[in-house]
């Protein structure tokens, strides 16, 4: 049994997503000409799309990777934040990037930007794969937006659940069954 046996629904295929995270480059890189932007991957779940991503970036860019918790092993966000790993090095002044898999509830975003902001970056932006926005309790800005999607619990392309399926090349919902 593997893990496309536990797929009830396809939502975004693997040409929709190269695609999309193809224009999503080109476009950081015209915003960013002329400038280094620090790409901040939100660990673990943008892990794929940042890397994806940053190879479709064509000016010079610089990675680094923070760690946060709100979802404590379930399928709902707790609305908690932590930060499990920070930055290796600083921001100020530097042009800082968020790349996250989705914001849902927007806490975990507000957080960051909270966060980051007190750390004084020459600019601070946000890219995103999946935007649920329908469940938005915190406003936060989108400046870049892969997908709008539905709200369904959706794994693939480094979402995972109980850190399974991030290796999916496609976004999708699973069977209710998996997670009875």
């Amino acid at each position: 049994m593997g893990l496309l046996d536990d797929v009830a629904e396809v939502l975004i295929r693997e040409d929709e997503l190269r695609a999309r995270v193809a224009d999503l480059g080109r476009q950081i890189s015209k915003d960013y000409d002329s400038k280094t932007p620090l790409l901040v991957g939100i660990l673990k779940g943008a892990a794929v799309f940042l890397s994806d991503l940053i190879r479709q970036i064509t000016i010079p860019c610089l990675m680094d990777f923070m760690a946060t918790s709100s979802y404590e092993g379930g399928t709902e966000s707790s609305g908690i934040v932590r930060i499990l790993k920070d930055l290796d090095q600083t921001i100020e002044g530097r042009h800082v990037l968020i790349v996250d898999d989705v914001i849902d509830t927007g806490y975990t975003m507000d957080y960051l930007l909270e966060t980051l902001k007190a750390r004084y970056p020459a600019s601070l932006r946000v890219c995103a794969l999946l935007d649920k926005i329908s469940r938005r309790r915190r406003h936060v800005p989108i400046d870049y937006r892969g997908f709008e999607i539905p709200d369904k619990f959706v794994v693939g392309y480094g979402l995972d659940y109980g850190g399974i399926y991030r290796n999916l090349p496609f976004i999708c919902v699973l069977k209710p069954e998996v997670y009875a």
